[in-house]
C-alpha cells in the first residue's frame, strides 16, 4: 500500500438504515490509518450544535431548566441549539438566536461573543460536534424568550459560579454540553474568583 493510504481514512462502503430531519443512521466500513481490513461501524449522523455560556455583567451564568425526552428528566444545562437554519447562517447567529429563543437573553452593548472551539459529544457513536461560545455580558431581553413549540423550557435563572461549581459536584448538573463547555471556561481562566 502506498504512504496516502496507510495515513488516510477510507470508506469502502456505507448502508443507511435511517433519516429523518434530525439524524441519519448508517453502517460504514472503514479502513483506518492503523488497520488494513475495514471495520463496520454504526455511526449517527447530526447537524453541528452551539453550546453558549451566558455571563452577565456581575458574572453570574445564565441556565435554563428543560425537560429532556430521552432521559426522562428535567435538567439544568447551558442554552444549545442545531446549526439548522439558513444555510447562509453562522454559529456566531446561531448562538445568538439560540440564546434569545431559549433563554430570553441577548448580548448587551459593547458586549462580545467569544468561540472557544468545539469537542465531539460522543466521538463513539455520533459525528456530532458542538461548538462552544461564552457571550459576555448579557442581558435580559424586553420580549423574553421567544420558545420553540419543539422544547420544553421550564424555568431560566442566573447562577454564582459557587452555585454552579456545588451543583457539578453534586451531579445536579450531569449534560455533556454543559460539563464541557465549564471545563473551556475553568481552563482558559474566563470565571470570576471569588474575591478571599
Amino acid at each position: 500500500t502506498s504512504a496516502v493510504m496507510q495515513n488516510s481514512w477510507e470508506t469502502v462502503s456505507s448502508e443507511r438504515h435511517f433519516a429523518n430531519a434530525h439524524l441519519e443512521v448508517v453502517t460504514d466500513h472503514v479502513r483506518t490509518p492503523a488497520r488494513s481490513l475495514p471495520r463496520a461501524w454504526t455511526i449517527v449522523h447530526r447537524k453541528a450544535a452551539v453550546i453558549i455560556a451566558p455571563m452577565t455583567r456581575d458574572g453570574k451564568i445564565v441556565l435554563i431548566h428543560q425537560e429532556r425526552i430521552p432521559i426522562r428528566t428535567a435538567i439544568w444545562e447551558m442554552p444549545s441549539g442545531q446549526i439548522d437554519g439558513p444555510a447562509q447562517e453562522t454559529p456566531e447567529q446561531v448562538a445568538l438566536r439560540e440564546l434569545r429563543e431559549e433563554a430570553g437573553y441577548e448580548l448587551a452593548k459593547n458586549g462580545e461573543l467569544i468561540a472557544l472551539g468545539h469537542y465531539f459529544t460522543s466521538p463513539g457513536f455520533t459525528d456530532e460536534r458542538g461548538h462552544f461560545f461564552l457571550v459576555h455580558p448579557v442581558q435580559k431581553c424586553k420580549e423574553g424568550a421567544a420558545g420553540d413549540e419543539g422544547e420544553s423550557i421550564l424555568d431560566c435563572r442566573e447562577f454564582s459560579v459557587e452555585e454552579i461549581r456545588r451543583m457539578i459536584a453534586e451531579n445536579e448538573i450531569r449534560d455533556a454540553n454543559t460539563l464541557s463547555i465549564w471545563a473551556q471556561l475553568w481552563a482558559r481562566d474566563l470565571l470570576p474568583v471569588k474575591e478571599c
